[in-house]
């Protein structure tokens, strides 16, 4: 069931930011706010192992052999 939204004491130049923003994109405020929305919520997917791994690549984050070593150490001792 749809719901209605609202925002309170939204400033000014962020309204008038909204508004210029609706108008390139030929909506209206309520439409774009609505888009908007819709893709901040589509991009929240959680990442599957796939996107981890080659998010980690991209960045060229390592993970020094030593880490396992001392995670291994760890464990034995509990």
């Amino acid at each position: 069931m749809p719901m209605t939204l609202s925002i309170k004491n939204a400033p000014d130049d962020i309204v008038r930011r909204l508004k210029a923003r609706a108008a390139r994109h030929h909506r209206s405020l309520q439409g774009e706010l609505l888009a908007i929305l819709e893709e901040a919520v589509r991009r929240e997917a959680p990442f599957g192992p796939e996107e981890v791994l080659a998010e980690v690549k991209r960045l060229g984050v390592e993970t020094p052999s030593e880490s396992a070593a001392l995670v291994r150490e760890d464990r034995n001792g509990r």
